[in-house]
């Protein structure tokens, strides 16, 4: 009994250990290479091109990042603790369509204005909780089941749409897109909002630095007694709420709502926490680091289409580009690993 207690307490104590490391490791020095990286990116392009720099193409990048942005930040949550939400597409697309047939609309007579918009970011918050309980209390495998959820969100999406595009008329949503401050859309100060808030969470909170400790050793956690469910479960309900607010924002955008509003976005933002140095194996990375790796693709595609590159080409360099930045950014990491799988 005696030798159990000490190992408990040893455990704890490592735990609290590897919680304070965390705590104090701060996303500086961490942000310094994808900042690096658009440095070199802008400053090449420009010099190709000789219109990167222009104001109206730079608010142009920062636009098209803001909602890719926001779900890079959205599913860092879960992928600092070393699960993975595929999710994403699925919930953008039954969010969709809630929200854009529950507000003034050109297919019925709902106009339920900011409680439709509610209704649609709870509907994604259920979409984050039902991956939460079947992961962290059924203990079922996160890929399985947000791939399992992708489709239920499009199902759910495809059965809402009517027999014609639903036109948003509702002045509250679309001037979530339409509204400009210094010519900027409201969509991009939105999403410099969530990152800014998402980093202070993962930072500064207890929530934050246990996502980080699971990451980094969930087996140490729960041997030393921590419950750590309860955070994970935490974690895929932001995630699903990020999503969901995506689905609005892109609703928004367009006017409509849209079965395949979220389609070909899940992987850019999984590609976009990868680059900008969130790990997939859990325990580092940021919101900060994965927002700037989104506007890092987001600066390659525009610059690749300036100098005229075509579309296959784009995937060819974009895909190199990644995984040349992956392995460069992990080798210190790789270099200690006796096996990998």
């Amino acid at each position: 009994m005696e030798a159990a207690t000490r190992m408990s307490s040893r455990t704890g104590s490592q735990s609290l250990t590897l919680l304070g490391e965390l705590k104090t490791k701060l996303p500086l020095a961490q942000i310094a290479a994808p900042i690096a990286a658009l440095i070199v990116l802008s400053v090449g392009f420009q010099l190709i091109s000789g219109s990167f720099f222009t104001i109206d193409n730079l608010k142009s990048v920062v636009e098209a990042a803001a909602v890719p942005a926001i779900l890079a930040a959205a599913i860092s949550f879960v992928v600092i603790m070393g699960s993975i939400d595929l999710s994403l597409e699925g919930i953008m697309a039954a969010t969709s369509m809630i929200v854009a047939l529950l507000v003034a609309n050109g297919v019925n007579g709902n106009d339920y204005g900011v409680m439709g918009l509610l209704i649609a970011l709870a509907a994604g918050l259920g979409f984050g909780l039902f991956n939460a309980v079947l992961n962290a209390v059924l203990k079922m495998p996160s890929l399985i089941v947000t791939l399992g959820t992708w489709f239920i969100g499009l199902g759910i999406a495809a059965l809402l749409f009517p027999a014609r595009v639903p036109q948003i008329n509702d002045p509250f949503i679309l001037d979530l897109a339409r509204f400009r401050i210094f010519d900027i859309s409201l969509v991009v100060y939105i999403a410099l909002a969530v990152i800014a808030v998402s980093e202070l969470i993962l930072n500064f909170a207890t929530f934050g630095r246990m996502i980080y400790a699971i990451g980094g050793d969930e087996g140490l956690l729960l041997a030393s007694g921590l419950r750590v469910r309860r955070f994970k479960v935490i974690a895929f309900a932001i995630c699903g709420l990020l999503a969901g607010m995506c689905g609005v924002l892109l609703s928004a955008q367009l006017s409509t709502g849209n079965a395949n509003i979220g389609s070909g976005l899940l992987f850019p933002a999984i590609s976009a926490a990868v680059l900008g140095g969130t790990v997939l194996t859990g325990g580092r990375g940021g919101a900060v680091q994965s927002a700037l790796g989104a506007l890092i693709l987001e600066v390659l595609n525009n610059g690749l289409i300036q100098i005229g590159a075509g579309p296959y080409t784009r995937n060819i360099i974009s895909g190199a580009v990644i995984v040349v930045a992956v392995a460069a950014g992990g080798w210190h990491r790789r270099r200690k690993m006796r096996v990998v799988k």
